[in-house]
């Protein structure tokens, strides 16, 4: 037997709480008609109006809620001013029954529902007035109404805030859905401007070399050509060494920003035969790690972009320290008009630097191109 209630597998929601209220309800209507000892016809037609409410509102609940909501007022109201004149408790348990259940929906406005209940009172008071009844059931029926028409206030509440949880639930879930969307985005941002940035930095310089050897050869120049071939073969080994660092980059330590310019800076001057200087302005400090990478990025897409438009020119790059900021200019001599190319080195440098919140320039300026990246850093960094 337990091996069968184990395995029986029930739904958590059998039966909606509606459901439940609305059959249990229906109940105690149709016991209290069917054992009411009363026999005034004034009553009997009140109890008839409103049965009738209730079997309306039990048909129409789903689809007319509004027209439901109303069938259960007019219900109670009908009820309530022969709850002192009826000959037993009937008329109070279904006026209790009818407006419980109207003040715990959520259709009518909560002033909608005060009003029919202070209605209900009322007429319930005025009929035992009339009735000549003693105090006592004069104003304790009326009682009876009061309590269940703020139990059903409760309930009402209740219901509300939970569709509002279920609400803000289905939102919570939406903004997830939409926050890992944009995390994938950026993602898939972060992992191109990272293969931009490795591999087609090493590989341009790796073709500026292969070109320079390829002329060579074409002019009986071997072991010029030979050389480069040799530079070249470096520019693989180090871009596949950069492609490892950038992997190891999230877990390891990088040098400090100057330190790691200044050997960006030799690595070039080495590898492109092409004299680089290097230098720092302000104090300096160690800038946060996004900072330091972004910077160092930039740096090698503006020396790659140099090697390959201005071949054998002397390139020029400064490190300033100001207060709020940090900025690198990196600038070589023009040959001729600025060429304008197809890559995306400049679209990746402006999105990694708008990442840190910094901006980027670059384009002509006095006879030299000129590439200018900063970053704020309102509190200054750590000096060292």
């Amino acid at each position: 037997m337990d091996k069968v209630l184990r395995g029986l597998r029930l739904p958590e929601n059998v039966a909606p709480g509606w459901l439940v209220v609305q059959l249990l309800g229906s109940v105690v209507i149709l016991a209290t008609l069917l054992t009411t000892a009363e026999t005034q016809p004034l009553v009997w037609t009140a109890y008839g109006a409103a049965a009738a409410c209730w079997v309306g509102f039990l048909l129409v609940h789903e689809r007319l809620p509004r027209t439901a909501a109303g069938l259960l007022a007019a219900g109670a109201t009908v009820v309530a001013p022969v709850i002192s004149l009826a000959s037993d408790t009937s008329a109070l348990v279904i006026g209790v029954v009818m407006l419980g259940r109207f003040a715990a929906l959520t259709t009518p406005r909560v002033r909608v529902i005060v009003a029919t209940g202070c209605a209900d009172i009322a007429l319930c008071v005025l009929g035992g007035l009339l009735a000549d009844v003693s105090l006592g059931e004069t104003l304790g029926n009326p009682l009876g109404l009061v309590i269940i028409l703020l139990f059903g206030l409760n309930r009402r509440q209740y219901r509300i805030h939970l569709a509002q949880t279920q609400a803000l639930l289905e939102q919570t879930k939406r903004a997830q859905a939409e926050q890992a969307r944009a995390a994938a985005l950026d993602e898939r941002t972060r992992i191109a401007r990272e293969i931009h940035d490795v591999l087609a930095n090493s590989l341009g310089a790796l073709v500026v070399q292969l070109e320079l050897a390829e002329a060579l050869m074409e002019k009986n120049e071997d072991g010029q050509a030979l050389e480069r071939i040799l530079v070249s073969r470096r520019l693989a080994v180090d871009g596949l060494a950069e492609a490892r660092n950038a992997v190891a980059a999230l877990r390891a330590d990088v040098p400090p920003l100057a330190q790691a310019l200044a050997d960006l800076a030799q690595r070039h001057q080495k590898m492109n035969e092409t004299e680089v200087s290097f230098r720092t302005e302000g104090e300096v400090r160690a800038p946060a790690f996004p900072v330091v990478a972004c910077l160092v990025a930039t740096a090698r897409e503006a020396l790659t972009n140099a090697a390959k438009h201005a071949p054998g020119r002397p390139v020029t790059m400064v490190l300033g320290f100001e207060p709020e900021s940090v900025r690198l200019a990196v600038r070589n001599p023009l040959d001729g008009e600025p060429k304008r190319g197809k890559g995306f080195g400049v679209t990746g440098m402006r999105e990694r630097l708008a990442q840190v919140g910094g901006r980027l320039c670059a384009g002509p300026e006095q006879g030299e191109w000129q590439v200018l990246a900063e970053v704020p850093e309102p509190d200054g960094g750590d000096h060292g």
